[in-house]
């Protein structure tokens, strides 16, 4: 059965990426809400920062993937209208017309603040050879946010918690790691915050297609790296998703 699928910020990487992954494997009806017209799907033109002229993007809609963001991490003006008024906006929305299924696009900045302190500074920093065999490798239960962005983001996994438990709606929350544009690590640090294009494609499908029981949850979205330190064993037993790609096959090395 087609599911009518909304997307929020479709012209950006992310997702322009999942974009053409859905109409590949087909059965799904897209449509964007975006500030300038996506070619080739219906597009909604409207900014999340207003929820009435969003409104009508909602209507009919099964799920809305929510990937529009503002990242400038310490602009608290951008951090608001966007991050913060307009992700309420659109869980607001989704609410309104009855949307069964809101995905919401979080960021490893939520937990980025670990990153101050070993061995996650070490990892970081590359300096591999300080780090201890067997660390604890974070879960979906931490938070420690990196910044303004990193704190609006976990504003937004508490929101999509809110919505779940009022409103009885299905809200996933996806802390994505590093998706770069020519899709491989370009610091040291994506050596192990590394999200290939193919990866978080397949991973926000499988947030999609999760049974109608799946109510709230978070998941880390990082590929198969070695250094990663962010648990990938929750979004493979809920989700059953594997990534496929991995940053050592073409590592960082300064």
């Amino acid at each position: 059965m087609t599911k009518k699928v909304l997307i929020t910020g479709m012209s950006g990487l992310i997702g322009g990426v999942l974009k053409e992954h859905l109409l590949q494997v087909g059965d799904y009806e897209l449509t964007a809400l975006n500030r300038r017209v996506v070619e080739g799907v219906r597009t909604v033109r409207a900014d999340i920062s207003d929820l009435e002229s969003i409104s009508p993007a909602f209507e009919d809609q099964d799920t809305v993937v929510h990937l529009a963001a503002y990242l400038g991490s310490q602009d608290w003006e951008g951090q608001h209208a966007s991050n913060v008024l307009g992700t309420y906006n659109v869980f607001e929305a989704a609410r309104r017309a009855g949307v069964k299924r809101v995905i919401f696009a979080s960021s490893g900045n939520a937990i980025r603040g670990f990153e101050r302190i070993p061995p996650y500074s070490d990892i970081a920093a590359g300096n591999y050879e300080k780090v201890r065999p067997n660390f604890r490798r974070l879960t979906h239960h931490d938070v420690r946010p990196e910044a303004l962005y990193g704190a609006a983001k976990v504003w937004g996994e508490a929101l999509a918690r809110h919505f779940s438990d009022d409103y009885g709606m299905s809200m996933i929350c996806v802390r994505i790691g590093s998706v770069t544009q020519g899709d491989r690590p370009r610091t040291m640090r994506e050596n192990a915050i590394y999200l290939s294009q193919r990866d978080v494609a397949t991973h926000l499908k499988a947030c999609i297609d999760a049974p109608d029981d799946l109510k709230f949850d978070v998941f880390f979205a990082v590929s198969n790296n070695k250094w990663n330190y962010r648990d990938l064993t929750h979004p493979k037993e809920v989700l059953g998703w594997e990534p496929e790609d991995s940053a050592d096959d073409y590592p960082f090395k300064g």
